[in-house]
């Protein structure tokens, strides 16, 4: 007997299961798709991406500031004693080694009194200038600041607790806000020789080529270390997520409906600063949304087409209005009046009304008839 009451609800769900299943996957598709026009598209402004396995770095992200190299730096002076009677460099011009740069009348007797010619130590960008004519010069005094700028030093801020398995040939992708979306790959060359206490980082020092001049010291740079790397990851870049940390989803391109977008579901994994790993909910070959998927999470039907017109439209046949297929009985059905049943259709293919009833007293009857076998056999 209680063998017969576990098989009860299996026997059930085999009865109806299948259909309230086809219910759902029909009814989730129409209120996870979207569908739009061309203009709608264009105006979203909208990219797909193909889903591919591919190398996926393990990162650490840090920010910090682009500084001079100190031993790149120079400074004009005088030796003795005098006047500054000539500047001529300014603030921002490029000077030559052995360029004269200032000149300076010194304290000795003559008519006009003898001067000196001032000269630039290295190549570079006069960068500082301390002086105007007439002012008077000291042998102890700092005229002008020049640096060589064709190399700068980027320093990144590193966390303690990320700055484990982080080492001197570390690479690393930079990004400097000020010059756009452009990386530069550079390697971790040298530590500071102090931590930074109130801050909790180290900073770890990349040199960078600025042979075209466009860096400049102060401007700020976020840094990507690289720790490690795996191949053959499904991942998709991070701004084609969208959703609440307990349900991510990501937007699809329909297989076969132009400007139509699904909502897909999806397990995430590791993340570095472009991509995320992807566990479940995708297949290499997806199209997901990119650019615009922040907008489309938020967008209706623009082209005020449903699931069911554009199937219909795709396909050359008609659907349900969840977008499913018609079955054969609705097909057969259609064209009669409102509340007409073909109760003979419903009786042989297993549909309807009459059909469920027959499967129902069919199951039910062979159940009966195991309990009765059951209590014939304990009695005898």
């Amino acid at each position: 007997m209680k063998f017969v009451c576990l098989l009860l609800p299996f026997a059930l769900f085999a009865l109806f299961g299948d259909v309230v299943v086809a219910q759902d996957a029909g009814s989730d598709r129409a209120k996870n798709t979207v569908i739009l026009d061309k203009i709608a598209v264009q105006n979203l402004g909208l990219v797909t991406e193909l889903v591919e396995e591919r190398d996926f770095e393990t990162t650490v992200f840090a920010i910090g500031r682009v500084e001079e190299i100190p031993s790149q730096r120079s400074v004009v002076s005088s030796r003795i004693a005098g006047r500054v009677v000539g500047l001529e460099v300014h603030v921002g011009d490029t000077v030559k080694a052995g360029q004269v740069v200032a000149r300076v009348e010194t304290r000795q007797p003559g008519d006009p009194p003898p001067t000196i010619e001032l000269t630039a130590l290295q190549d570079g960008l006069v960068v500082d200038s301390h002086v105007r004519l007439g002012d008077p010069v000291e042998p102890e005094k700092d005229l002008l600041d020049v640096a060589d700028r064709s190399r700068l030093w980027a320093v990144a801020k590193i966390p303690e607790p990320s700055a484990v398995g982080i080492g001197l040939g570390t690479k690393a992708r930079l990004r400097i806000p000020a010059l756009g979306s452009e990386t530069i790959e550079a390697t971790l060359e040298r530590f500071a020789v102090d931590a930074d206490r109130e801050a909790g980082t180290v900073e770890g020092i990349f040199v960078l080529d600025n042979t075209e001049g466009k860096i400049q010291p102060g401007m700020r740079v976020e840094f990507s270390l690289i720790t490690a790397s795996r191949s053959n990851v499904l991942s998709v870049p991070r701004i084609a997520v969208q959703g609440s940390p307990t349900g991510r989803v990501v937007f699809v391109a329909d297989f076969d409906l132009p400007n139509a977008y699904v909502r897909a579901p999806v397990v995430l994994g590791e993340q570095n600063e472009e991509s995320v790993e992807v566990i479940s909910g995708l297949f290499p070959g997806d199209e997901v949304v990119t650019t615009g998927s922040y907008a489309l999470s938020f967008a209706g039907g623009g082209s005020g087409i449903s699931l069911k017109e554009a199937l219909d439209a795709a396909h050359g046949h008609e659907h349900a209005e969840d977008g499913s297929e018609l079955s054969e009985a609705d097909k057969g059905g259609k064209g009669k009046s409102a509340g007409e049943h073909d109760h003979e259709t419903d009786l042989d293919h297993g549909n309807g009304l009459g059909g469920t009833l027959v499967m129902a007293w069919a199951i039910l009857a062979t159940l009966a008839a195991l309990v009765m076998t059951q209590l014939w056999w304990k009695r005898r």
